[in-house]
């Protein structure tokens, strides 16, 4: 969720259509990094962006007249970094938490979110009646997680004591958090169901998900307050309504398996590539 995609100088202007009447563009263009997270944001054989939220996020500012900058990769917890202290303007599939307010805006949502938890299919039996972190940790089960971002107020609470009890292994990308779940470092690994499907897939691995889902909430695009305005996030909102009203962004999400924003993604992403 890392190849080398794109080369450090290279940032890819998206082309943005003409505006629509009555509506002024953004106050200035925006900028955010490549990931390698499909199905999500991934460079595809051509080496240009593709996915569900680049798709997505280049409808909406299409729709607002806005300009954005999708520029070359950088590490996870150095993308949180820079998008506090206003270096990158947007990041991608955000949830809405009063800490984030404190540095960030947050669009409507765009998308639904689901974050799961999985096992290799043969060791899913022992895995039966796990329905939060508490069972988690009271059965001593072993867990792999990425190493930032929000999974839930229930994984939070926990975070803490699972670490203290040696149950916890952090990931910086789903394909080490894959390769950690096959040597057996962990029986359970937390992350987004669509790219933990994804991934799978891809790798020949069969994933068994727990019905229990720490996160299964709407998204947003999150702006840095050092950048944006609150006149931004009004054009930006705007965009989206009359997206979420014609039904561009419905027709999108279908493709990837999610019919409306507030739809969780279906375990049916489509095929990664060799």
């Amino acid at each position: 969720m890392r190849h080398s995609f794109l080369a450090a100088a290279i940032a890819c202007l998206l082309a943005i259509g003409p505006l629509p009447a009555g509506h002024a563009a953004c106050s200035k263009p925006f900028n955010m990094a490549m990931e390698n997270w499909p199905p999500y944001v991934y460079t595809d054989a051509r080496g240009k962006p593709a996915g569900l939220d680049i798709e997505l996020v280049q409808a909406i500012f299409a729709e607002a007249g806005c300009t954005l900058r999708i520029e070359a990769e950088v590490p996870r917890k150095r993308r949180m970094l820079m998008h506090q202290e206003g270096e990158l303007a947007l990041l991608l599939a955000a949830s809405d938490t009063p800490e984030r307010r404190q540095h960030s805006w947050f669009t409507l949502p765009y998308r639904h979110e689901s974050t799961g938890l999985a096992a290799l299919q043969q060791n899913a039996a022992q895995l039966a009646g796990i329905h939060s972190f508490a069972d988690l940790q009271a059965r001593k089960i072993t867990l792999l997680s990425p190493s930032s971002g929000w999974y839930g107020q229930d994984y939070a609470d926990h975070l803490a004591t699972i670490k203290a009890a040696h149950l916890l292994s952090h990931f910086e990308e789903l394909p080490q958090g894959m390769k950690m779940l096959q040597a057996g470092r962990g029986l359970l690994i937390l992350g987004d169901v669509g790219s933990l499907d994804w991934e799978a897939r891809r790798l020949g691995i069969k994933l068994q998900f727990l019905p229990y889902l720490p996160v299964n909430d709407s998204v947003h695009l999150m702006l840095s307050r050092k950048n944006a305005t609150e006149g931004d996030i009004r054009q930006l909102n705007a965009a989206i309504g009359r997206l979420e009203k014609n039904g561009k962004l419905a027709a999108i999400r279908a493709r990837y398996g999610m019919q409306t924003a507030s739809i969780p993604l279906k375990v049916s992403t489509p095929n990664p590539s060799p």
